[in-house]
């Protein structure tokens, strides 16, 4: 890795590298001018971002926003925890023979559209509740397996030449190399799938409003226009989602220290 420096060429060099302390300088100096460009520019159809701080401030009394954002998250979480199971189970059977067909099916599930398969996620739920949830497992499930399935395929061969060195069964090196090998890597496929849940919350919300939701507040919002609540909205569910990265990768960090040594400073 080449040394760090915080020179100005550095900031415009192709494979430069620079301190952490300057990447959030950056970070944050780009970000405000991107907010003053943006309160600078005339009002057009997109609110400045004066008027979705003003929004936001009101967003309890007129829509309930407390209440329906944990309703939503609530509902991810839920979502979340089904698919990760579900896809752990279907990734880590995928070594064997006869179940191998069926995870590659599931993988390349990943390109169907919800938009035509409601209907039939409608007749197979009970509830709308649980249409919101098989939409979002159903949304999140193929691309988690997909990117577990690639991080075993990666697997280095000579791990499993190990086990049998140390007369391990099948089973046993199974166990060690394919699922304690790489629990490490089941909590970034999580922060990056988890974003396909955040991403996915208000369109299944929006088909059924009853239980409420971000979803909802987004759909009446945009009914009256009010676009200062909608890109309000929008900003809560980017921030909530930056950090629950965040804390993912330092659950990761704490669970599986020694992955701090392939991470990037």
């Amino acid at each position: 890795m080449p040394a760090k420096k915080n020179d100005l060429k550095s900031f415009f060099t192709p494979l430069g590298s620079i301190s952490k302390t300057s990447v959030y300088i950056l970070l944050i100096g780009e970000l405000i001018i991107a907010l003053v460009a943006w309160q600078m520019s005339g009002e057009g159809l997109l609110p400045r971002p004066s008027k979705v701080l003003e929004s936001l401030a009101n967003v309890d009394s007129k829509y309930n926003f407390f209440e329906n954002f944990l309703s939503s998250l609530g509902l991810v979480l839920e979502a979340m925890g089904l698919s990760i199971l579900i896809a752990m189970a279907l990734s880590y059977l995928y070594l064997i023979p006869v179940l191998t067909p069926v995870t590659k099916f599931i993988v390349k599930c990943r390109y169907l559209t919800l938009s035509g398969l409601v209907f039939a996620f409608n007749l197979g739920s009970s509830s709308a509740h649980n249409l919101k949830i098989n939409l979002l497992i159903f949304g999140i499930v193929p691309f988690f397996v997909t990117s577990l399935v690639s991080t075993i395929d990666s697997i280095d061969r000579a791990e499993f030449d190990l086990c049998k060195s140390l007369r391990m069964s099948n089973l046993q090196a199974w166990w060690e190399v394919v699922i304690l090998g790489t629990l490490d890597q089941v909590f970034e496929v999580m922060r990056q799938n988890f974003a396909i849940s955040w991403m996915m919350i208000t369109m299944v919300e929006g088909l059924n409003m009853s239980e409420g939701g971000l979803g909802a507040i987004i759909i009446k919002a945009n009914k009256y226009i009010d676009l200062g609540t909608v890109f309000g909205v929008l900003a809560v569910i980017f921030m909530v989602g930056v950090c629950s990265d965040y804390l993912l990768g330092q659950l990761r960090k704490w669970f599986f220290p020694y992955t701090r040594f392939n991470m990037r400073e």
